[in-house]
């Protein structure tokens, strides 16, 4: 009983999406000026169901909804904001700029939740934020110009039904085992130096499943609240 007490609050601690906001230093341009353009590339969305046994088996239909639920949320949290917006969907120019540009934000932004939130550090990285995607970002900003573009990139995984069991049976042995998780990072990048001006991550809490709409909408919230658009 007393580890299914505790499984309950663990749960229940976990019911809030939880965001935590790094930016460049003061010394960088932290914010798109007014009527700046803005390109927005459609989420990069990675889901899979953890089984009982651990593993992770892609569900590319849950991806595939959830892009499509982040993309809306997030396309209607930016409007009205002052600043023009354009949608790039990487998928339709894999080969190009955006794919290569797609592919390395997700490299620079899992190190940056390996070296600026977790507990390493680099020795380079020891002060203030300092990131950037290279000068290569330039070439996205001439073909489509645009000062700035924003980057989302989510992976996670959902407990099977077999993996629920498994967890409680493990929480009555006195034995924590993973349910599985969802993080999503967002990434505003100036486009004439390749620069991470502005970066969070969210870790979705059980009302923010981003395979709905209305979850999606939610962690949408919390991912772009504070962000200087």
């Amino acid at each position: 009983m007393r580890s299914l007490l505790v499984l309950l609050a663990c749960l229940a601690m976990a019911a809030c999406t939880t965001t935590e906001v790094r930016k460049a230093a003061p010394t960088a341009i932290a914010a798109p000026v007014a009527d700046s353009k803005v390109i927005v590339v459609n989420p990069d969305v990675k889901l899979a169901v953890l089984t009982a046994a651990g593993l992770q088996e892609p569900r590319e239909d849950w991806s595939q909804s959830a892009r499509a639920n982040l993309n809306t949320a997030i396309n209607d949290a930016l409007k009205g904001r002052a600043h023009r917006f354009e949608a790039l969907d990487p998928q339709a120019s894999m080969d190009g700029r955006a794919g290569q540009l797609l592919r390395l934000h997700e490299a620079v932004g899992q190190s940056i939740l390996v070296y600026s939130y977790g507990g390493l550090r680099l020795p380079t990285k020891a002060k203030g934020f300092d990131w950037t995607l290279g000068e290569g970002a330039q070439v996205l900003g001439q073909q489509h110009q645009a000062a700035y573009a924003l980057f989302v990139t989510g992976r996670g995984t959902y407990a099977s039904a077999g993996r629920a069991a498994v967890v409680i049976g493990a929480a009555m042995l006195g034995v924590g085992v993973p349910m599985g998780s969802q993080q999503v990072f967002a990434s505003l990048v100036d486009l004439h130096t390749g620069q991470v001006v502005w970066f969070n991550v969210a870790t979705a809490g059980p009302n923010a499943d981003i395979r709905s709409a209305e979850g999606a909408a939610a962690l949408t919230r919390d991912l772009l609240k504070g962000a200087p658009l």
